[in-house]
C-alpha cells in the first residue's frame, strides 16, 4: 500500500508531479465555486439596495456584474489554479499574461454593456414623448463609444503581449488625418448630429426657429435635420450649419413676454391720460394667465401721445396670448369711449399763409380745415 502511495506520489503528468496537479483542479474548482458565490451575493445585495433607491446607476450596476461571463469565471479559476503549480518563469510570465487578457475583455464586455443600458433608456426616455425610433445620433454615438472602447481594450492586449503599438497607433493616426480631410464635411455633419444627440439644444417635436426660418422638428438625421414649416413645406437643413446659427426653442418657452404701444389723440384733457395707466393696470390684472411688468405715458409722438404696456403671459400658449390680447384690445376700447379719450388717427397738418395776410384769419382758416375730417367721422358714426 505505502509502495503504490509513494508511486503516486512521485508520478508525473505533463512533467508536473500529480498531486501538484490534484491540488491545482481542486484550487481551481474552489475559485469557480467562491467566484459564483460572492457574484451572486453582491448582485443579490446591490438589487435590494436598487429597490431602496429612486436613481437609475445601481439599477445599471446590477445588470451590468449580471451580464459577467461564465467562461471568464471559468477562465479565471483555471488561472488560479495555474497559480498553484511550480511553473518556469516563461510559463509564470504567460499566465500573467492570460489574466490580463481575460480581465480586459471581461471589463471590455462590462462596459459594452452599460453602453447597450444607456442606449436602452435614451430610447425608453424619447419614446415617451411621442418618439418612434431612436434617433441615428444616438446610434452613432453608441458606435462610437463601442469603437473607441474596444480599440483601447486591443491596444493593451497587444502592448501586454510586448507588440510595440507606437508605430501602429501613429500609422493608424496618420491615416485618421488623410480619412478625415477627404471627408471633412460628412464628418462636420457627423459631429454635429453627435452634439445635437449629447446636448439637445432641440429634439423631434419642438417647435424651433432659426434666423429668419421656423418650424416644428420632423426627423434629426447623421448629416440633415428636417423642419416642417409653418406654411407647409419642409425645410432640410444641414447639422453643420444649423448649430453655426442661434436656435430659438419655442417649445421649452415658460412663458411669453409682450410689449406693445397705442397712441392717443393730443386734444385728451392731461386728467383724463393720468387715468389711463390705472385703467389699463386693472384690466390686466383682472386676467388670472397675466401678469402685469408696466404701464407708461411713453412719448410725445408725431400724431400722437404713445403708451407703452408690458405683460407677461404665464403660459407660452400663443393661441391663449391672442386670446387674452384680443380682449385687452376690446376693453380699452369701451373703457377709454367711457372715459371721454379717442384713440389718435395718424394725421398731417399743413399751414398756408399768403402773402400779405392776416396770421389770425389763416390760423382760422386751418382751423376750418383740420375740423372738417373730424365731423365727417363724427357724421359717419352716427
Amino acid at each position: 500500500m505505502n509502495e503504490k502511495l509513494d508511486a503516486l506520489t512521485d508520478a508525473t503528468l505533463l512533467g508536473l508531479p500529480v498531486p501538484d496537479l490534484a491540488l491545482a483542479v481542486a484550487a481551481a474548482l474552489a475559485a469557480y465555486l467562491a467566484m459564483r458565490l460572492v457574484l451572486r451575493y453582491v448582485i443579490g445585495r446591490t438589487r435590494q439596495l436598487a429597490q431602496r433607491t429612486s436613481n437609475h446607476v445601481d439599477d445599471m450596476v446590477v445588470e451590468v456584474l449580471g451580464s459577467t461571463n461564465r467562461v471568464f469565471l471559468l477562465l479565471a479559476a483555471v488561472l488560479v489554479g495555474v497559480g498553484m503549480l511550480d511553473l518556469t518563469e516563461r510559463w509564470n510570465q504567460r499566465v500573467g499574461q492570460l489574466w490580463f487578457i481575460a480581465l480586459a475583455l471581461q471589463t471590455g464586455l462590462w462596459f459594452t454593456k452599460a453602453i447597450s443600458l444607456g442606449l436602452r433608456r435614451y430610447e425608453a426616455r424619447h419614446s415617451s414623448s411621442g418618439m418612434t425610433q431612436v434617433s441615428a445620433s444616438a446610434v452613432l454615438l453608441s458606435w462610437s463609444l463601442r469603437t473607441l472602447l474596444w480599440a483601447v481594450v486591443l491596444l493593451a492586449v497587444l502592448s501586454n503581449l510586448g507588440v510595440n503599438i507606437t508605430a501602429f497607433v501613429a500609422s493608424l493616426g496618420v491615416g485618421g488625418i488623410a480619412i478625415a480631410l477627404a471627408v471633412q464635411n460628412i464628418l462636420g455633419d457627423l459631429f454635429a448630429s453627435l452634439s445635437i444627440a449629447v446636448d439637445k439644444p432641440f429634439e423631434v417635436g419642438d417647435a424651433i426657429g432659426i434666423g429668419d426660418l421656423s418650424g416644428t422638428v420632423q426627423h434629426i438625421g447623421l448629416k440633415t435635420t428636417r423642419l416642417r414649416s409653418l406654411t407647409g413645406e419642409q425645410i432640410v437643413i444641414s447639422n453643420t450649419d444649423l448649430l453655426k446659427q442661434i436656435v430659438k426653442n419655442y417649445r421649452r418657452m415658460e412663458e411669453r413676454r409682450i410689449a406693445f404701444k397705442f397712441g392717443m389723440s393730443y386734444r385728451s384733457d392731461p386728467e383724463k391720460l393720468e387715468a389711463i395707466p390705472g385703467i389699463v393696470k386693472r384690466l390686466i390684472e383682472s386676467r388670472p394667465k397675466l401678469r402685469l411688468d408696466r404701464v407708461h405715458f411713453q412719448a410725445f409722438g408725431e400724431s400722437s401721445l404713445d403708451f407703452e404696456v408690458v405683460y407677461f403671459v404665464t403660459t407660452p400658449d400663443y393661441g391663449l396670448y391672442m386670446d387674452e390680447q384680443q380682449r385687452l384690445n376690446l376693453q380699452m376700447m369701451r373703457e377709454f369711449d367711457a372715459l371721454g379719450v379717442e384713440f389718435a388717427i395718424p394725421t398731417r397738418g399743413v399751414y398756408v399763409m399768403s402773402d400779405g395776410g392776416n396770421p389770425a384769419e389763416a390760423a382760422e382758416r386751418n382751423d376750418r380745415v383740420e375740423e372738417a375730417p373730424r365731423a365727417q367721422r363724427a357724421a359717419k358714426q352716427h
